[in-house]
């Protein structure tokens, strides 16, 4: 049996998430329904993240064994060919016997982005927050600042959290402004608890709405209250954009 390890895209407004529902349409659903066409035969497949509902991916990774003899440079073409227009998939390389994309992945990058928008924009609307009120960059970036390191991110998570843990490091976490004026905020780390960007988010964009100070971030972080208060940002803005792995020896690389 081959290990694979396939890098995907998609833009999530049409699915249910990425993890297989019962009832629900979802990018592990058409994944494996396509794969299992090109390999001739059943594929499950494990994802570095599972993205919920309308979050999109600009680089999700997903892991694999097949017994299929399609040489990994022709995987991509064949299944974009019966893949549906917002599902791409982008490389595919044999990977190490036992190599997990969820359990191995060391970094995960996410992307948030808001769009200012006094009238609805219906061209915006599934891929950004749209605000009407401006926000003040330089307080959420200044909250954003105290996020970086280790911290029990506990007060963050939604409820429904499967994490083991919620102490999490960060290691990115900045805003920066487009030159169309669309608010992106990157986060990096190595790992992350249920609805725990999108919840920071949200607390951001009070301190940018003024309704609260950037102290108020450092003091949230203390707390621990077991799962956030509020709704969490909506999920249209959120983008997994980068997963990262410690190096290691590829099949084809020996």
């Amino acid at each position: 049996m081959r290990t694979i390890k396939l890098t995907v895209c998609y833009d999530g407004s049409n699915y249910f998430g990425f993890q297989r529902q019962a009832k629900e349409i979802t990018v592990q659903q058409i994944l494996e329904e396509k794969l299992a066409r090109v390999c001739g035969e059943p594929v499950t497949v494990t994802g570095s993240g599972r993205t919920d509902a309308g979050v999109h991916a600009r680089c999700q990774v997903v892991s694999f064994t097949t017994g299929g003899t399609i040489p990994t440079a022709n995987l991509p073409r064949a299944l974009n060919s019966i893949l549906p227009e917002d599902i791409r998939a982008l490389r595919a390389e044999e990977a190490r016997p036992g190599f997990n994309a969820r359990k191995d992945a060391s970094r995960k990058e996410y992307e948030y982005r808001i769009r200012y928008t006094p009238e609805p924009d219906p061209f915006s609307r599934n891929y950004a927050w749209q605000m009407k009120e401006r926000l003040d960059v330089e307080k959420m970036n200044e909250a954003a600042a105290k996020l970086m390191g280790t911290h029990d991110f506990s007060g963050f998570q939604s409820t429904g959290s499967t994490q083991v843990s919620p102490v999490k490091t960060i290691y990115r976490s900045c805003w920066e402004t487009e030159a169309d004026g669309t608010l992106v905020y990157h986060i990096a780390g190595n790992g992350f608890v249920y609805h725990m960007v999108r919840n920071l988010v949200w607390s951001m964009v009070q301190i940018g709405l003024g309704k609260k100070t950037p102290q108020a971030m450092a003091e949230e972080l203390k707390q621990k209250r077991g799962e956030f208060e509020n709704s969490p940002a909506p999920a249209q803005g959120l983008y997994l954009a980068k997963v990262e792995y410690e190096p290691f020896i590829y099949e084809n690389e020996k």
